[in-house]
């Protein structure tokens, strides 16, 4: 009875503030819509005990609550994910996010990178393009399909980093070898790609030896701390994410002590927006740290440049790509909405769940500027001037 009466009084409260398509369905049948238009959403409540997961409605509560089957959401992603962050929003107070600073070792860091990346080759063929590119995409029109502006991403990047023939490519966090496969087939560069993930190793070898470029190409299973040797260009894309704030300085060191004169060096990566490098609001944040990327830190690209400065490293070009990711995700969301009944196949319906929700949680948050996404290129701190172009023409040739 008590819960009835609160679960009214909850229900006066969000109507005098929101009109949302959502239909509350309890366990004795009773709906309750909150708006008078068709539900886009539908929160079924399976008991009374679960209703303090809607009193609370943070993003890290009902997301946890959907992904152990505590409640049931049905609905599309993108709808849900819209629906109960405005339901956050008009009911809890803004409080404070907290700023985390994680201790990073590399047998955390490997296991970290397992937990992502090691679900299957199969899981992540299903919705990512046929390159399996799991990061950015580049849309230069607006228009391009999801594979298209993944191998415009690839080819930006490229580009941006004047690759030539025959030079020595370093990619730090290679997955399952797209870039360096690429950079192989189009310059003739000499590639060494490194991952921690045993699946995206054994797969990017595959490729490599299917398009017949070992000769050129090599995957190795490494700590990027471990490598050793000097390359003219170096790129690293959707990994320093994984490096911790409290690494980045002597990450960018470590990738310029690689760099050989001249060289450059491309960084593509995930930032947060809050100057002090916060959580995302309502609870995204730690929703994401317990379930999709244990460990992982976003740094400000404030903090990035500086880390790159305190490194050795001079910036030299800077491009927010967060719209592209955006679509990039909504993308990845769509996809993997249509592949629901290949990935039920695939993995259990809770790690479907996980990924569900956060990959239309990513969308969002791109879209409302939560999070971003740079590229940042740079060269080794005090080389002169000679070799950098005066424009950025030539990364549109």
């Amino acid at each position: 009875m008590f819960e009835q009466v609160r679960l009214q009084h909850w229900t006066r409260q969000v109507q005098r503030q929101l009109v949302l398509p959502l239909r509350i369905e309890l366990w004795n049948g009773q709906q309750i819509d909150l708006s008078p238009a068709p539900p886009r959403v539908t929160l079924r409540i399976p008991a009374p005990a679960a209703l303090r997961y809607l009193f609370s409605p943070s993003l890290d509560q009902l997301g946890r609550a959907y992904v152990e089957g505590l409640i049931e959401v049905r609905g599309r992603a993108a709808d849900m994910i819209q629906i109960v962050t405005e339901l956050a929003r008009a009911s809890l107070r803004p409080g404070r996010s907290v700023t985390r600073l994680l201790r990073h070792t590399r047998a955390r860091d490997a296991a970290a990178i397992r937990y992502h990346y090691d679900v299957s080759n199969d899981f992540y063929a299903a919705w990512l393009d046929r390159n399996m590119v799991y990061s950015c995409a580049y849309f230069e029109h607006g228009d391009e399909t999801l594979g298209a502006a993944q191998l415009k991403k690839i080819d930006h990047i490229l580009a941006k980093i004047a690759l030539q023939p025959g030079q020595r490519l370093l990619d730090v966090g290679c997955g399952w070898g797209a870039l360096v496969l690429r950079a192989a087939e189009r310059y003739g560069a000499r590639c060494l790609g490194i991952t921690l993930s045993e699946n995206q190793a054994a797969l990017a070898r595959a490729r490599v030896a299917e398009a017949g470029l070992g000769h050129l190409i090599e995957i190795r299973l490494q700590d990027y701390r471990d490598v050793r040797g000097e390359f003219e260009r170096i790129t690293s894309v959707g990994m320093f994410e994984h490096v911790g704030l409290a690494n980045l300085a002597s990450y960018f060191a470590h990738l310029r002590s690689l760099l050989a004169p001249g060289g450059i060096i491309m960084n593509h990566g995930i930032t947060s927006t809050s100057v002090d490098a916060r959580d995302a609001p309502y609870g995204g944040g730690r929703f994401i740290d317990e379930y999709v990327f244990p460990h992982g830190e976003l740094a400000h690209i404030g903090t990035v440049l500086q880390a790159m400065q305190e490194g050795g490293l001079e910036a030299r070009d800077v491009e927010n790509l967060r719209r592209h990711y955006a679509r990039t995700c909504s993308l990845w969301a769509e996809r993997f909405e249509a592949a629901g009944e290949q990935l039920h196949s695939l993995v259990d319906a809770r790690r479907y769940r996980i990924w569900r929700v956060y990959l239309a949680g990513c969308a969002y948050a791109f879209a409302h500027d939560w999070v971003s996404l740079y590229q940042v290129v740079c060269g080794r701190a005090g080389e002169g001037p000679e070799g950098m172009p005066w424009s950025r023409r030539y990364m549109y040739a």
